[in-house]
């Protein structure tokens, strides 16, 4: 393997060839960095190339300092995601789809990251198997996407409902939302793991660009 670059930045050290080995290129975690860091962090994988560079967990103070530095820069509060650069030309489809209303900064954070990787996205909300009609509903669009994610909390059933209607991957994302006993995400996060249904592959709780990232190379696979 020839020799990777990375960019050392005393507090970080960017893995300036990501992109190139996995398909996926480094990615900045904002939460636990400054918005100095955050920024410092983007600007070096643009000085080392890259075309889009982007940050997830991106609180107000972050997003306001990447927009000072780069007024152009595209913030996606829902998703809390801040890019800079342009984002490949899109190939492909996922398909999001949420439980409810409540999980769609989750499923925002999906959508983004699917953006970023080049991958076309549709995403329809509030689903959930307290009304099973409506996920019965949007069944063709489950059977023409080359993958389907499917973000839930309270009791995280919808994914292997989904899995029963479709022969795509479902990757599905527990997140937190619920009450007391739903144990904020663990309660999805194994019924998702131990689905009825086979083909479902689960990601971690709140794990939105986890699941983008993995839906991403599923439909690049496909399209190739």
């Amino acid at each position: 393997m020839d020799a990777q670059r990375t960019a050392d930045l005393g507090f970080a050290r960017l893995d300036l060839d990501r992109a190139g080995r996995t398909g996926t290129p480094e990615v900045v975690y904002a939460a636990g960095k400054t918005p100095a860091q955050t920024v410092a962090c983007l600007a070096a994988l643009l000085d080392g190339g890259a075309a889009l560079a982007w940050a997830t967990r991106v609180d107000d103070a972050t997003a306001a300092a990447v927009r000072d530095r780069w007024p152009d820069a595209r913030l996606d509060a829902e998703a809390r995601c801040a890019f800079v650069g342009e984002p490949p030309a899109p190939v492909g489809d996922v398909l999001v789809l949420t439980a409810g209303t409540s999980d769609g900064p989750v499923a925002a954070e999906v959508a983004a990251t699917l953006a970023a990787s080049g991958v076309g996205c549709t995403r329809i909300d509030d689903v959930g198997v307290a009304g099973v009609h409506r996920v019965l509903a949007v069944a063709p669009h489950v059977s023409a996407a080359d993958a389907v994610v499917v973000v839930a909390g309270m009791d995280g059933a919808l994914p292997s409902v989904v899995a029963g209607l479709t022969d795509r991957l479902v990757v599905a994302v527990p997140t937190s939302v619920g009450y007391g006993a739903a144990f904020e995400g663990l309660a999805a996060l194994l019924t998702m793991l131990t689905a009825c249904a086979p083909g479902v592959l689960v990601v971690n709780i709140d794990n939105g660009f986890g699941a983008g990232v993995a839906a991403a190379r599923i439909a690049r696979s496909a399209q190739r």
